[in-house]
């Protein structure tokens, strides 16, 4: 088994981010998590098994990593992991490969995920701002995670080149 727990990898462990347009039900997430799991204890690259570890976060983001000190990752072993994020989606009817989505959260604390032209929308319309908390799922490193940058200001993420506020449509 090469599993571990997120907390166990190293700050330069590469990390992929996957987001469900929609908070998952518990059973949903609990049928998700157990092929990725399946996935994760036999995840190999070259034949050698990938030290690899999933964290669940705010029932729609789904933190996969490999320690690539122990066993680096190929881009076979990478596909594999999608492969495998395919079928979880189509066994569960969740949605996590979608990057065309903005996830953030509402004034209210909530996460919300809207389209790309939608948060356009509302980063010209002032509806978000600079300080308005985004999740930056483009981050690649456990270290990213942990010091704040995957869950970040606006500001601070490459949402502000992006989307820019007050501007015009």
């Amino acid at each position: 088994m090469s599993a571990v727990s997120f907390d166990q990898l190293p700050d330069d462990a590469r990390v992929w981010v996957f987001a469900a347009s929609r908070p998952l039900a518990e059973g949903e997430s609990a049928a998700l998590l157990r092929g990725v799991d399946g996935f994760i204890d036999g995840w190999a690259a070259h034949g050698a098994p990938v030290r690899g570890a999933r964290e669940w976060r705010h029932d729609r983001f789904l933190l996969v990593g490999a320690d690539e000190r122990a066993t680096g990752v190929s881009g076979c072993s990478i596909d594999s992991l999608f492969h495998a994020l395919a079928a979880a989606e189509a066994a569960t009817g969740v949605t996590l490969r979608d990057s065309s989505l903005v996830f953030f959260r509402d004034a209210a604390g909530e996460v919300r995920s809207v389209p790309r032209p939608e948060f356009r929308r509302m980063a010209a319309a002032g509806e978000v701002a600079e300080d308005t908390v985004v999740f930056d799922n483009t981050v690649t490193t456990a270290g990213d995670v942990r010091e704040g940058r995957w869950e970040t200001r606006l500001r601070d993420a490459w949402h502000a080149r992006a989307f820019p506020i007050g501007a015009a449509t």
